[in-house]
């Protein structure tokens, strides 16, 4: 009856975990795995024109020690092509296994280059940026044509952006939190929490859970707690069964709890599913009823300003918040990171109207512009005049850092599939070589 819990599997040892949370691991290790079947089959089709040429080559020349002077005119052609086109064939073979390994695992000098030649790769890519692309002038111009500015200001001034810029500005006070000494995070917090206090909560409250409704807002939340709850319904099962186990009737057998619990289960799974399936369910409908109505106490019922207010109130005057350092700072530390959190909430909202109303100011001020832009434009050339080597530096210091056999496999992921048509053109150009040398020396020596 009840239900086994899905294991994903693990990965072998020594299988290197992917990096940058579950989400990017899993699609880059789908992309590798993309990309390592597709140079599969590049290599699987240039080994096939090879084996092609091969068979050919071996089927002219059993044609001529069968046939000897009754050998067919075209036969000595054939054979030239397919031979050349062999030796073209592994001659590319070769020059591209030899960047990467060394063919056949034998220890031929000047292969498996990027391995051996890794770190000098490193520097001298980082050579060439530095060469062509970290000259100060070159730096200077560039950034003055780009006209950030401008541009960043009429990207933060957008109304489109505007959830961006909150989220933006909410992780970098977050950053700044984490940043400052525990004492001073306590006077910052203290502080922002009066600050937060002094206008009162509900009204404004009220009429953004309105302004919600109205736009309907809420029913991606509704929709994506409704989704979670269905979830939760189908991995409930070993829980109804213990619940049922344990508050039910001792007298009960055990084949009528299974049969309470599965109904239960049922039933359960079935409701989730109805409420998550129709944005119109009564439940849902009923929800967005109990909002409303609260949104509009929160603005007209004094009774129900007066219980928000007071809860607001003594929230701000618990111990935790103003008395001992360390017990503000943690629960104010709770407090501010559940504010920065809500992309509705009035902190939130203040810092990105902030951010808002001075990219206005830039992006109408011309002559401010023009000003700023000189200062990033100043600013690139200092960069690129003073710190080009420490900036080459993270190029060529992260390249020395990497292991030089997962490198080499890394770029042969990347670019062996396209390396693989050299060898088809290896093969093809070779045969047609072959052919046209063929030609010309029998035009050459038999008339």
């Amino acid at each position: 009856m009840s239900a086994s819990p899905i294991v994903s599997p693990e990965p072998a040892p020594g299988t290197p975990r992917p990096s940058g949370g579950p989400a990017l691991g899993a699609a880059a290790a789908r992309a590798d795995e993309e990309r390592r079947r597709d140079l599969r089959k590049m290599k699987a089709a240039a080994t096939g024109f090879l084996v092609f040429a091969a068979v050919v080559y071996l089927f002219t020349r059993y044609l001529e020690s069968r046939d000897g002077a009754d050998l067919a005119a075209w036969v000595p052609y054939v054979r030239a092509a397919s031979e050349a086109g062999m030796v073209g064939a592994l001659a590319d073979w070769f020059a591209v296994t030899a960047l990467f390994r060394h063919p056949l695992g034998l220890p031929i000098p000047h292969t498996a280059l990027i391995k051996r030649k890794k770190d000098q790769i490193g520097d001298q890519l980082g050579g060439f940026i530095e060469e062509n692309f970290m000259v100060p002038e070159l730096i200077e111009e560039r950034a003055a044509s780009l006209e950030l500015p401008r541009r960043m200001s009429t990207w933060f001034a957008d109304p489109r952006n505007a959830p961006r810029v909150s989220e933006e500005a909410a992780r970098l006070v977050s950053l700044a939190a984490e940043m400052l000494d525990d004492e001073d995070v306590e006077k910052f917090l203290m502080a922002a929490v009066r600050w937060a206090a002094e206008p009162d909560w509900s009204q404004p409250m009220g009429r953004i859970l309105e302004q919600l409704v109205e736009e309907d807002r809420l029913e991606p939340m509704l929709q994506l707690g409704s989704d979670r709850a269905h979830e939760w319904a189908l991995g409930s099962l070993d829980l109804i069964d213990r619940l049922v186990d344990r508050d039910g009737p001792q007298w009960m057998p055990k084949f009528a709890a299974n049969f309470v619990g599965d109904k239960i289960y049922k039933e359960l799974v079935d409701f989730t599913a109805k409420v998550a399936a129709d944005p119109h369910h009564d439940l849902r409908r009923a929800m967005i009823g109990a909002i409303t109505q609260f949104a509009n106490d929160l603005q007209y019922d004094p009774a129900t300003i007066a219980k928000f207010e007071g809860l607001k109130t003594e929230l701000v005057g618990r111990d935790e918040v103003t008395g001992a350092a360390s017990t503000a700072w943690k629960a104010g530390k709770a407090v501010i990171e559940k504010m920065l959190d809500d992309p509705n909430d009035t902190l939130r909202n203040t810092i990105a109207n902030s951010v808002i109303q001075v990219a206005e100011r830039i992006r109408d001020d011309e002559p401010l512009q023009q000003k700023m832009n000189s200062w990033v434009a100043r600013g690139a050339h200092h960069v690129a005049a003073n710190y080009a080597n420490e900036i080459i530096s993270v190029i060529t210091e992260t390249v020395r850092g990497w292991d030089a056999q997962e490198t080499s496999d890394k770029i042969e992921l990347q670019v062996g599939r396209d390396l693989q048509f050299i060898r088809i053109n290896g093969t093809v150009v070779g045969a047609l070589a072959g052919l046209a040398i063929y030609t010309v020396s029998v035009l050459i020596f038999h008339h």
